[in-house]
């Protein structure tokens, strides 16, 4: 039995297992590398911001509920309004602000035109930003719970 040599065999086969020291070496230098720049790369400025009394920005944008049932009746939210007074409340809420919301929900039995002719109306007084609100079928809810 003979200490430090490695047994070179009668048929000299290369020697196949991969050493893994220097990956081992490598990983922890990068380790080391990531623990020392992390804390530098989160860093931000520190400054003395003046005060200044000013209303708050909104973050919230401005939302107008319009409904429409069959019969042709609107409503902005829960008030009953005409097409004339709907047209006047657009134009003012767009110049209120440009990312005012108009979230159009309509009877099912409500003709297409009529839906269109508000959206229309919506588009003309500079307001882009229309949904419209659906709700989803029983047996959908209970197929997407599955």
């Amino acid at each position: 039995m003979s200490f430090g040599r490695f047994d070179q065999g009668d048929d000299g086969e290369a020697m196949s297992d991969i050493n893994m020291t220097p990956l081992i070496d490598v990983m922890l230098v990068l380790l080391v590398i990531f623990i020392i720049t992390a804390p530098l790369l989160t860093g931000s400025l520190k400054l003395d911001l003046p005060k200044v009394e000013a209303p708050a920005a909104q973050q919230v944008p401005t939302v107008l509920d319009v409904g429409l049932r069959k019969d042709g009746q609107l409503y902005l939210g829960d008030k009953a309004i005409t097409l004339v007074q709907l047209k006047a409340r657009f134009a003012e809420a767009a110049r209120q602000s440009d990312k005012t919301e108009v979230h159009i929900s309509a009877d099912a039995a409500v003709p297409y035109g009529d839906v269109a002719q508000v959206m229309g109306a919506a588009q003309s007084a500079g307001l882009s930003r229309i949904g419209l609100i659906t709700q989803q079928p029983t047996g959908a809810a209970s197929a997407a719970t599955r």
